[in-house]
């Protein structure tokens, strides 16, 4: 089995928010888009919450979510995975993305939103258990995953949840004007 490469990260220089998902997906790889898959409802949910055309070429879609300083990467640089599920990471065949040099580099992010529960758990068991961040003041949410294998949620239900970003991000721009 190949071995599997992430994308590199998206983010503008006053980012505050990260959203980090696990590995990307089959169609991800082959589109190098985050999120590609149809099904998957990230954009759909940006849209919603943002009022982005989830039709929109990729690069304006990224823009859009740059200029509301949302940043976007994964857990996982490199592994070894059949198909798309999360399930089927080899956890022995994983490496993390370099986070110590990111949050250098991005210093006004202050939180990070998980994009399901892989994405939580690989976080915590290659960073945070190492405690690479500990002389960073980071909040951590864990939000329902967008996949179309995480079926169990509804739409509306994944939506209700992942609010707490734009939520987080409008009481951000009031205290910036404070």
């Amino acid at each position: 089995m190949e071995i599997l490469k992430s994308f590199n990260y998206v983010a503008s220089e006053d980012a505050v928010v990260l959203i980090l998902g696990s590995m990307p997906g089959v169609e991800s790889l082959l589109q190098q888009e985050y999120y590609a898959h149809p099904r998957n409802l990230f954009w759909n949910i940006m849209e919603q919450m943002f009022g982005l055309d989830k039709n929109l070429p990729y690069q304006e879609r990224l823009a859009i979510l740059k200029q509301n300083k949302i940043a976007l990467w994964d857990v996982v640089y490199q592994c070894r995975r059949k198909g798309s599920l999360d399930s089927h990471i080899e956890i022995h065949s994983t490496e993390p993305n370099d986070f110590v040099s990111f949050f250098q580099t991005y210093r006004n992010i202050h939180t990070v939103f998980f994009n399901g529960k892989k994405a939580y758990e690989l976080f915590n068991r290659f960073i945070l258990k190492k405690r690479l961040l500990l002389h960073l003041n980071l909040n951590f949410y864990q939000l329902p995953s967008t996949s179309p294998a995480n079926a169990s949620i509804s739409k509306k239900i994944k939506l209700e949840q992942w609010i707490k970003v734009k939520d987080l991000l409008q009481f951000n721009v009031v205290s910036d004007k404070e």
